[in-house]
């Protein structure tokens, strides 16, 4: 399997690239897109009403890439779950990642100098998939009952710690 490449390579929310995706596949710029490995944006009651809601914030612009994401999302729900119940929140992650992260691969190797020199705004093949967040974007959302208002700051705060960007918790009540 192919190691990742460093998020610094991906962070910057640069102009969008053209993505073309057509119903016929000769004329696709992306032949096949690999899945999301976000699994679940909604968890909790989300049929309940709650007291406070607490909101994620990002204080930078960037791209945060589907994996961070994902394992951001299951560390806040496991902290949510485990002490203040299943039915006692309300979690979800407002972020898709539908951009596509590209990377062109050049030859490595002797005489690979020769064989392959780049290109300048090569398309290059898709590798991932990332959000591209603005700033003062809301990433996550929170609802719960005045009992559970710590465990659902301790939560986002989780869920913060393994974002690349600084982030910034908001509490308003309903």
């Amino acid at each position: 399997m192919a190691k990742l490449r460093k998020g610094s390579a991906y962070n910057q929310v640069l102009k969008r690239p053209y993505t073309r995706k057509s119903k016929f596949r000769s004329k696709n710029f992306i032949r096949s897109a690999p899945h999301s490995k976000v699994v679940r944006y909604i968890m909790g009651s989300p049929n309940k009403t709650f007291e406070y809601t607490l909101t994620l914030i990002s204080k930078k612009e960037l791209q945060i890439r589907d994996n961070a994401l994902e394992s951001s999302r299951q560390s806040g729900n496991k902290c949510l779950e485990t002490r203040a119940g299943k039915t006692e929140y309300f979690f979800q992650l407002r972020k898709h990642p539908h951009h596509m992260l590209r990377d062109n691969v050049l030859a490595s190797g002797a005489g690979a100098d020769r064989m392959s020199t780049g290109m300048a705004g090569s398309y290059g093949k898709v590798i991932g998939r990332a959000a591209q967040v603005k700033k003062d974007d809301i990433l996550f959302i929170v609802r719960v009952d005045k009992k559970n208002l710590g465990i659902a700051k301790d939560a986002l705060i989780r869920c913060k710690n393994k974002l690349p960007c600084k982030c910034q918790i908001i509490e308003s009540k309903n």
